[in-house]
């Protein structure tokens, strides 16, 4: 299957995602990375693993609109199946997110529907939850909306900063992304009213309870 992943920034996650791609020889590959920053970290890091990149910048362009005609050529001329967000940093229209319907995924750094948005982990802390997570989920015309492919969850420890939880949070995505994006180009994941069902999956039999005592 053929993947782009798009960044804003450093993309963390499109490391992870190239890793597991490369390593485990996978039936996916990251064919190309876009990002609408010239200077966005991660474009070095994907072209010294030999990925070729390109730069839509949406500064240059008039509207939403012609950013994201411009944003779908690059997209279809590179034959792209899948395309993975990481740390994408513009909203999408619907009719971009209705053409690449159940192809295109995000990760965010909470457990939907819980915490969309940003300023996440500042906000899991001040709410006084004890338990939050990373979601890996198809993407809907809503922000932080889809149906819900895997999630993974950590406890809110007593003296978390938004740094420390961000870390932990951030291990829990590394692993959950590569996953998803192996289950799809598997073509183990289906959706079904709204709901993503993945083939052959193995449910958690542990538990999570936070505080323990």
């Amino acid at each position: 299957m053929r993947v782009a992943v798009l960044i804003s920034g450093r993309g963390s996650n499109m490391r992870a995602l190239i890793s597991s791609c490369r390593t485990n020889e996978g039936p996916a590959e990251i064919v190309c990375v876009i990002s609408n920053h010239p200077d966005a970290a991660g474009l070095s890091v994907a072209l010294d693993n030999g990925i070729k990149t390109e730069i839509v910048d949406h500064r240059r362009f008039a509207d939403r609109a012609s950013f994201e005609s411009e944003l779908g050529r690059a997209l279809e001329s590179a034959d792209i199946e899948l395309i993975c967000l990481a740390g994408f940093m513009r909203l999408l229209s619907p009719d971009f997110v209705n053409h690449w319907r159940d192809r295109l995924i995000n990760i965010h750094p909470s457990l939907l529907p819980a915490f969309k948005g940003l300023d996440t982990h500042r906000r899991v802390i001040e709410s006084g939850v004890r338990v939050t997570g990373c979601t890996v989920h198809f993407v809907r015309s809503k922000m932080d909306d889809g149906p819900i492919i895997i999630q993974a969850a950590t406890p809110v420890h007593p003296d978390d900063t938004d740094e420390r939880l961000a870390e932990r949070v951030l291990h829990l995505e590394h692993h959950c992304y590569p996953l998803a994006v192996r289950w799809i180009a598997e073509g183990r994941v289906r959706v079904i009213d709204e709901r993503a069902i993945i083939a052959n999956a193995d449910i958690t039999k542990t538990w999570l309870i936070n505080p323990e005592a």
